[in-house]
């Protein structure tokens, strides 16, 4: 099976949107390590309409305009990757949560390192929040578009939410 794929520019990099027939699959980072988030074959489609929607509100994100996201979104995972990133949905714009507290969200409260591991495979960046997840004393953890891409997410959203 092959994906549709499109490439759009960001604040934070030139970003690879993945969909399939039933959602967005993918919000890929320059440096993809596919190992991260393993995907079949890509074809480029300018014309997909969920890329075409997705790269729309990311523009809008971007802007200061939109604080969420509308998307259908398809997530390929084991069913605990699943219940992590759908609680990445959950955290709000412009606050953060730890990893601890997303494992006792999910009902796992033994589970922050489980959760870590499934937050780094969180193939949907930044529409599947990931960037809000720190460390439990707050630092910055590991993030797979780099330190300075989520410290700039954060700013940002911080930001507009001051507004």
């Amino acid at each position: 099976m092959s994906y549709s794929m499109r490439m759009t520019d960001t604040p934070v990099g030139r970003l690879r949107l993945v969909a399939g027939e039933r959602g967005l699959i993918a919000v890929l980072w320059p440096d993809h390590d596919p190992r991260r988030v393993p995907l079949g074959p890509l074809v480029e489609d300018q014309d997909h309409p969920i890329l075409i929607e997705t790269e729309r509100q990311l523009g809008a994100y971007f802007a200061g305009e939109r604080q969420s996201f509308t998307l259908p979104l398809d997530f390929h995972g084991t069913a605990f990757q699943i219940t992590v990133w759908q609680a990445l949905l959950a955290i709000p714009f412009g606050e953060t949560r730890s990893y601890g507290e997303i494992a006792r969200q999910i009902g796992k409260p033994n589970a922050s390192r489980a959760v870590g591991a499934a937050n780094g495979r969180n193939p949907i960046s930044i529409i599947a929040p990931c960037h809000r997840l720190v460390g439990s004393d707050g630092s910055l953890t590991g993030f797979a578009g780099g330190l300075a891409a989520k410290q700039h997410l954060l700013r940002m959203e911080r930001g507009a939410s001051a507004r």
